[in-house]
């Protein structure tokens, strides 16, 4: 198990990663624990903790959005990786979401630089940046307002983002920003959206499909690219780790092929699955579960969500493996813990 230590017992100076028990947050306390960094997990209490199991990591319980006790989490630390994140597609009080992803960022990354940090790594997201209307990969610098966020999510983390740079600009943070794409791979345990679109189709449970489309990343590929960005990222810049565009199509073949079935055929109209949408959610409202499908992904899915990583390849040396190694990691993965039957 993880160690529960005292912040007063740690000798040396730890790096602080936040959503280390998540499922892109223990990738990073994972390749930091490979190049022999101390490291540090923030935890709420009563947070699923199987992600850490067996690693030598300190756990120090605080949430984003209690100042005390990022204050002790924080102390002594050389570095933050800030991964954390409240990332659902469909949420009963967005409001609780606003306050950790906005004011939580702020709070701490700013406990993690008045202890000492020299360096911060910020996990933004490419939900954060407009997909251009033909499919060509949207990068950086494409023009995006918050007009044209869809969501409770991609508001808060659009939000979220301006701040952390105003955080920079105006206070000299010394903090890099990255915008993972979409991660898939091993350890997702909750599942995210998309690890649940991978296992329902894993299963057989996914007849047809809208067209869209994403851009799949490993796991572990967009932990090394936080690490690079920590080493090489220039402040106040921010960076895309991403993968391989995919039709949803395309993604549903792999499965398929790996599962030893044939792939769905049948492309639905998004309009045709609104009315489920809604009527799942009205269901959540009820039940508090999560729906599959929800009115603000099938808003986003009528773009294709394609992105480009030229700019961290270039200045960060990032690379990623093959989208189809990728699926195949998260499908053995899901397999093997029974998810998939």
């Amino acid at each position: 198990m993880a160690a529960m230590i005292s912040v007063e017992d740690q000798t040396a100076m730890p790096t602080l990663v936040t959503g280390g028990t998540g499922f892109v947050g223990t990738a990073v306390a994972r390749a930091l624990l490979a190049r022999g960094e101390a490291v540090r997990c923030l935890a709420r209490p009563g947070s699923d903790r199987r992600n850490l199991a067996g690693l030598d990591v300190e756990i120090a319980e605080g949430d984003l959005t209690d100042p005390a006790s990022l204050k002790a989490a924080t102390r002594g630390v050389d570095a933050l990786y800030h991964v954390a994140a409240d990332y659902r597609l469909w949420i009963p009080d967005p409001e609780a979401m606003e306050t950790a992803n906005v004011q939580g960022s702020l709070n701490v990354i700013r406990a993690a630089l008045e202890a000492g940090a020299r360096r911060a790594v910020y996990t933004s997201s490419v939900a954060v940046l407009k997909p251009h209307a033909d499919g060509a990969p949207a990068d950086e610098d494409t023009p995006t307002t918050e007009a044209d966020m869809i969501g409770a999510y991609k508001g808060s983390k659009f939000r979220a983002e301006q701040a952390v740079r105003r955080l920079i600009e105006t206070e000299g943070a010394p903090v890099v920003i990255v915008n993972p794409s979409t991660p898939i791979g091993p350890r997702d345990i909750k599942p995210t959206p998309t690890g649940r679109v991978i296992v329902e189709a894993a299963c057989g449970r996914m007849p047809a499909f809208v067209d869209t489309g994403l851009n799949i990343a490993h796991v572990d590929d967009v932990a090394a690219g936080h690490l690079l960005a920590f080493d090489r990222g220039a402040v106040g810049e921010r960076y895309i780790l991403g993968g391989e565009d995919m039709t949803l199509a395309e993604i549903l073949a792999v499965v398929a092929r790996l599962m030893g079935r044939k792939p769905p055929r049948v492309s639905l109209p998004h309009g045709l699955i609104l009315p489920f949408a809604h009527i799942a959610e009205g269901i959540a409202r009820v039940t508090g579960k999560e729906p599959f499908a929800t009115v603000d992904g099938l808003r986003m899915a009528r773009k294709r969500m394609f992105f480009s990583s030229a700019k961290a390849r270039r200045d960060l040396g990032y690379d990623a493996r093959p989208a189809d190694q990728a699926i195949a990691d998260a499908v053995t993965w899901f397999r093997d813990n029974g998810f998939v039957t």
